[in-house]
């Protein structure tokens, strides 16, 4: 399979509805294609963030009592053939699926560009990324030491131009890079190791909606902290001791 086909048949991938044969063909492929691998993962946060996050409303009565009015009056003359006649059902099934087309036009607008604060679903997602690239062995794309490798690795791969530093001389060696998704969006995820463990920072660029000033949290025994440096997102994540996390988020910030 080339990448087009792959991309083509993601969603019923994702749907299940692929036959065996398909099925095991696009596993393949996406074991080595990391641009395929990074769509599915694209699509399965996408597909998390509706669920969880799409609102339903109904229609007001006042829009609902407009429609019957406009359709009752767009009825087909006595004259017209009786076959080509709409039902009542047929005609405001037809007007509420317009009506629900367009709900999810501007709802998918604005879940193109999330709100990428502190949320309970963000911070869900952070700390769900930090795991499994923990526990699936994917911890790392480029596997590197240098910034000037990892940084140029992440050319061609992200819309935007991750910063990137080292500090090993501080104790937090970089060890590499990868790509994730967080919020339905590609971010960079760059790994630092303290001893035994292992630092994820997410860098993305802020908007207008992000969150300012620095947050720090615990969940399921990780340490979080979030904060906007120079126009970007970063969240940490680790098992590492917070105090020393926080020296090392200083370190981000240009602290000392």
């Amino acid at each position: 399979m080339n990448c087009e086909t792959v991309r083509e048949r993601l969603p019923a991938y994702l749907d299940g509805e692929l036959d065996v044969l398909a099925h095991a063909a696009l596993d393949s492929h996406l074991r080595d294609c990391a641009a395929c691998a990074l769509e599915l993962r694209r699509q399965q946060a996408l597909s998390r963030a509706i669920k969880t996050r799409a609102t339903y409303h109904g229609a007001p009565p006042t829009l609902v009592d407009n429609l019957r009015t406009q359709l009752g009056t767009a009825a087909p003359s006595v004259t017209a053939a009786p076959q080509r006649r709409v039902p009542y059902r047929t005609g405001m099934l037809a007007a509420l699926s317009v009506l629900a087309a367009a709900v999810v036009v501007v709802f998918s607008v604005v879940l193109v560009a999330p709100r990428m604060d502190v949320t309970p679903q963000l911070v869900d997602e952070v700390v769900a990324d930090h795991v499994r690239s923990l526990l699936a062995a994917h911890l790392l794309d480029v596997v590197s030491t240098d910034q000037h490798t990892v940084k140029p690795w992440f050319a061609g791969r992200l819309d935007f131009s991750p910063p990137v530093a080292s500090f090993a001389a501080q104790g937090f060696p970089l060890v590499g890079g990868r790509l994730d998704v967080l919020g339905g969006r590609a971010v960079a995820a760059l790994i630092y190791q303290r001893r035994k463990h292992h630092i994820n920072v997410f860098i993305w660029p802020a908007s207008d909606r992000s969150l300012h000033g620095e947050q720090q949290l615990t969940r399921h025994g990780f340490h979080l902290i979030h904060f906007v440096n120079s126009a970007m997102n970063y969240w940490i994540i680790s098992d590492l001791d917070q105090t020393e996390l926080q020296q090392f988020a200083a370190l981000l910030q240009g602290g000392t």
